[in-house]
């Protein structure tokens, strides 16, 4: 099969095929599209110098990184896998890519079959605490970028790395770039507000009155969802047990990487840490970023609750479990939302998660090292 690595950017696809390399004496090759007007004669050009090699080593391994940048590309590794396969030609294929929504397009358009897809998602804390000693606070704070991890002590230089490299990155070549969209700056407005007010509710109509030339609220929507494919911000619905009404509901931003909400607050480390309600909200996103990382692998949907003044931050549901999450980041005294979900919804199982651990709460690093479907 074609192996596929899918996932947003910088979150370490290179570097695991880097580090496979590494550990293999098979003869191989890598090579990346992340460039302009490159056409599928370069993939014949690629393909056609590891059947030469293959002839000689009896096998080959070919990656090509951000390959749904090549217009027709997938129509063009099917005709070249398909020869292959035929004429017992063993070249392995493997495939990288940060634009989810145009790599499985092709994949299922003209793959179907022939692949599997690996899901790459953001560094989770535990491994960022692993691989760079990184600590709960520095987490919460700056995310899990490992390319941004050595500069965190600069925190204007780490700013301009997440915001160039990542953020722009992201929606220059993964949406603008390969994406009709007519209004780019309100797409990168709606990135900012979403990921300034990551992990709090807030309705469209609401953002119309906040955003340049918004349009209405189906382009707002439309974007959300590129965003949400690029791997960078997503609209969290409201559960109700019903499709149709969490799909009319008002939507929950969430960053990916908290990362994402940091560059945008315009806040410092230290100035978040000492400041409660602020402190808090990062805490609160921090949890929901590990839950919409987990989704892909979990099988699971996340989303939240809320009724009238009562609210219940995370809701975890695949098919009849559900496990309803309430983050103590410090920002409410009180919240019978549990109570009245617990209520409506009576084989639910509820959670708490806090940063100051208690005997019938998860602690935050206990939470963050979980596998979020174990909940369920």
């Amino acid at each position: 099969f074609i192996q596929v690595l899918a996932g947003s950017r910088q979150v370490g696809k290179s570097t695991i095929i880097r580090q496979f390399f590494k550990n293999i004496d098979i003869p191989h090759s890598s090579e990346s599209a992340d460039g302009t007007q490159i056409t599928t004669s370069w993939i014949e050009q690629l393909w056609n110098t590891a059947r030469t090699r293959v002839q000689s080593s009896g096998e080959f391994i070919l990656c090509i990184d951000e390959v749904q940048k090549i217009p027709n590309w997938s129509e063009t590794v099917k005709k070249l896998w398909d020869e292959d396969t035929r004429n017992g030609t063993n070249i392995k294929l493997a495939l990288c890519g940060s634009s989810r929504l145009l790599l499985e397009k092709g994949l299922t358009e003209s793959l179907a079959g022939r692949f599997e897809l690996i899901h790459v998602p953001h560094w989770s804390f535990k491994e960022m605490q692993e691989a760079f000693g990184v600590s709960l606070e520095q987490y919460i704070y700056f995310g899990g970028y490992p390319g941004a991890a050595d500069f965190t002590s600069d925190e204007e230089r780490w700013k301009s790395y997440i915001r160039e490299s990542i953020i722009e990155a992201s929606v220059a070549k993964d949406i603008l770039m390969l994406t009709q969209i007519t209004k780019p700056a309100l797409l990168r407005q709606l990135f900012d507000i979403g990921s300034y007010y990551s992990s709090q509710i807030l309705s469209y109509n609401k953002m119309l009155g906040q955003l340049t030339d918004a349009g209405n609220t189906t382009t707002l929507a439309h974007y959300l969802t590129l965003l949400n494919q690029a791997g960078l911000l997503c609209g969290l619905q409201k559960y109700s047990g019903s499709l149709l009404r969490e799909k009319s509901s008002s939507p929950k931003f969430q960053v990916y990487n908290n990362a994402l909400m940091t560059t945008v607050s315009g806040t410092t480390f230290e100035t978040c840490r000492n400041t409660p309600d602020m402190w808090g909200r990062f805490v609160e996103s921090a949890v929901g970023a590990h839950l919409v990382n987990g989704e892909r692998t979990g099988g699971y949907t996340t989303s939240y609750w809320r009724n009238a003044n009562d609210e219940v931050d995370f809701v975890l549901s695949r098919k009849e479990a559900v496990c309803a999450i309430e983050v103590k980041s410090g920002r409410r005294k009180t919240n019978r939302g549990m109570d009245s979900f617990k209520k409506l919804y009576p084989n639910a199982k509820i959670y708490a998660v806090s940063a100051q651990p208690a005997s019938a709460t998860l602690g935050l690093e206990e939470f963050l090292g979980l596998r979020p479907e174990e909940l369920l």
